[in-house]
């Protein structure tokens, strides 16, 4: 995975490493220096700032103290809980940190070595659908000596210190990480696909069912390592960071850092009673401040717990700011919670195997209505279709598909200010299954994310067996920005842009004529086709001027012989000549192009018939002959 990790701004780590120790001098990053720029995009400084390097701040500088640990950080004076949380539940991973904190053991100080050390750090993030090397100096901001931002229980423990100043650059100053998304650092750490849950609208609270179900998923994301957060949503301003009486904070983000079904009882009776209890560990990045309701530190709910069960659970009663919670608890009084699931590409894992269809795209601006690739949501009825859009089949009967749109993170920096989300979101609609150009008009849709100002939008939905189009959008028109689509299925999807609007115009096209009509067609069965002359057309064959034979291939895909090795959507042996009845094709839906010639000598567009008909052999070659539509339930329209 990580071969080819991109160095962030062209940095390379070992050659800046190298050119330190030869001159014998401590690295100072040019991108990132020690002023105030790297402080804050706007206002102005408090306190007097001082950069220091760890060996100016205590004796005996560690990178780790007696390994990783959740309880290692400590939230600083910037508002980044969100951040720290995402740490708290990153350091509970070992194979992910280690991601993250690449070569750990080479980077730690060695004390027998000072010669070695060149005070220079770096540190892996995903971003934008690569892993980027970030390289940093280990000068910190301080305040009287003391780190103002992240920092750890142990005075001469600085991992946390330093992947934040490393995100910090990312993102352009420290103060950018001020209010930020939890979900977001998740993502940077894993390359995994967050999902942003609402407890409140879900009514997980009241609905045990849906609950159970939430739980059974958010057990399956932590025991195959993935990361998630809880927070409870501050309303209005007075409510960020108010204490609630149960202990819990609004406007705060929680690491969950294990997830359990608790065993209940003592001795043989617990071993053999099957009653079980789903609970939640959660962390406050405060270091302090935890829930006071039942199954708290001190409670007498975990007298019911067997001494050896609280032992493997690390139940402790110190307020360390971690605590326990039944998840009907959690889903009472947070309101959000987010999933950050690590996606298994791997074939040689015992777990589900998902494909993966990433690619890039972007909302352009243009005074051509055909070029221009920014025309908002469906509000916008206008502009819609002038957004970029992505094809992908569902190959299965039906299949579980996971897609996210990720806008570019932007910098915030003095110069350019504070770096604003669009609000993006995206619609997914069912289509024609030998659809290959642009939609220019409403097909049924099949399922629509929100539309957010964050960073990325998420949506798992359950689809049928057929061809789908995803419409990227901004909220509102005239927007430009980059953009990462993501697409997750059980078997490839071969997801695509569509890019051209109609066939192109090619040499043949003057001699063999050019599509002028359309015709959208729901084709519910048909009968009569054996030895028929229209037979032909189910060998792969044109008899017509078609420009495309969407019933070839749908014979090809359904009506092959048993002793035939093709699979759905491969090239596969001739089909004999011979076919068997056709009665089985159903529901499906295609689109026919007809050289016809048009009066108003307009272009082709989309299908402008969506008629429903059980065709005879005939009725199908005439249609294919540019026949008139009344001989079918519906008519065709002139395109322009």
């Amino acid at each position: 995975m990580f071969s080819c990790v991109k160095p962030y701004e062209d940095q390379n780590y070992s050659a800046l490493r190298r050119d330190c120790l030869r001159r014998k001098v401590l690295f100072e990053d040019p991108l990132f220096p020690a002023t105030d720029d790297s402080l804050y995009y706007k206002g102005t400084p408090g306190p007097t700032v001082r950069w220091k390097r760890p060996k100016d701040i205590c004796e005996d500088p560690r990178l780790f103290v007696d390994g990783i640990s959740s309880h290692d950080l400590h939230q600083g004076q910037v508002g980044n809980c969100w951040f720290v949380a995402a740490c708290s539940s990153l350091a509970s991973r070992e194979s992910l940190w280690q991601k993250v904190i690449p070569d750990w053991k080479e980077q730690e100080w060695d004390p027998e070595k000072p010669n070695a050390y060149a005070g220079i750090f770096h540190f892996h993030f995903w971003r934008f659908g690569e892993w980027v090397d970030v390289v940093i100096d280990d000068r910190l901001p301080t305040v009287n000596n003391q780190l103002i931002y992240c920092h750890s229980n142990s005075r001469n423990e600085f991992w946390c210190a330093l992947v934040e100043k490393a995100y910090a650059k990312l993102a352009g100053c420290y103060q950018a990480l001020d209010g930020g998304n939890t979900a977001d650092a998740l993502v940077d750490f894993t390359g995994g696909v967050s999902e942003p849950i609402d407890l409140t609208e879900g009514d997980f609270a009241s609905d045990e069912t849906k609950r159970n179900q939430l739980f059974e998923r958010m057990l399956k994301v932590h025991s195959r390592g993935g990361l998630i957060s809880a927070s409870i949503k501050a309303v209005t301003a007075a409510d960020m960071e108010a204490r609630l009486a149960c202990g819990l904070v609004k406007g705060h983000a929680y690491a969950v850092t294990d997830v359990r079904k608790v065993r209940l009882g003592h001795g043989l009776l617990a071993f053999f009673k099957s009653e079980k209890l789903d609970m939640i560990r959660l962390r406050n990045p405060w270091g302090e401040r935890e829930w006071n309701g039942p199954w708290s530190d001190t409670s007498e709910e975990w007298q019911k717990v067997s001494k050896s069960e609280r032992e493997k659970m690390g139940v402790t009663v110190q307020d360390d700011g971690e605590f326990w919670m039944t998840f009907e608890d959690v889903c009472r009084y947070f309101t959000d919670i987010i999933k950050c699931r690590l996606i298994n590409t791997s074939y040689l894992s015992i777990h589900k195997t998902w494909e993966e269809a990433r690619l890039h795209g972007a909302w352009t601006l243009h005074e051509d209505p055909r070029q221009n690739r920014s025309g908002g949501c469906i509000n916008h009825k206008d502009t819609f279709f002038q957004n970029p859009q992505y094809i992908f089949d569902v190959k299965k009967p039906e299949d579980e598909v996971l897609i996210c749109i990720q806008q570019r993170p932007k910098r915030s920096t003095r110069r350019e200010g504070k770096g604003e989300n669009l609000a993006i979101g995206f619609d997914i609609y069912k289509v024609e299954e030998n659809r290959q150009y642009r939609m220019h008009s409403l097909q049924h849709k099949a399922a629509s994310s929100i539309y957010i100002n964050s960073r990325s939008v998420f949506l798992r939905t359950d689809q049928p067996e057929g061809r789908y189009v995803i419409i990227p959008t901004t909220f509102e028109p005239g927007y430009a920005g980059e953009f990462l689509l993501r697409v997750f299925t059980d078997v490839p999807s071969n997801c695509r842009e569509l890019r051209l609007d109609e066939p192109p115009h090619t040499c043949w096209s003057s001699l063999c004529g050019y599509p002028q009509l359309v015709t959208q067609v729901h084709v519910l069965g048909a009968a009569g086709l054996k030895d028929s002359p229209t037979g032909e057309l189910f060998q792969g064959k044109s008899p017509g001027p078609l420009a495309n034979c969407p019933m070839a291939s749908l014979c090809q895909h359904r009506h092959q012989p048993q002793s035939s090795p093709a699979r759905r959507g491969t090239a596969g042996p001739a089909i004999p000549r011979v076919m068997p009845d056709a009665g089985h094709i159903e529901r499906k839906r295609f689109t026919f192009c007809s050289q016809e010639a048009s009066s108003s000598g307009g272009d082709l567009r989309e299908g402008f018939l969506e008629g429903v008909a059980f065709f005879q052999a005939e009725k199908i070659q005439s249609l294919m002959k540019g026949g008139k539509g009344e001989r079918c339930s519906g008519q065709r329209e002139q395109c322009g």
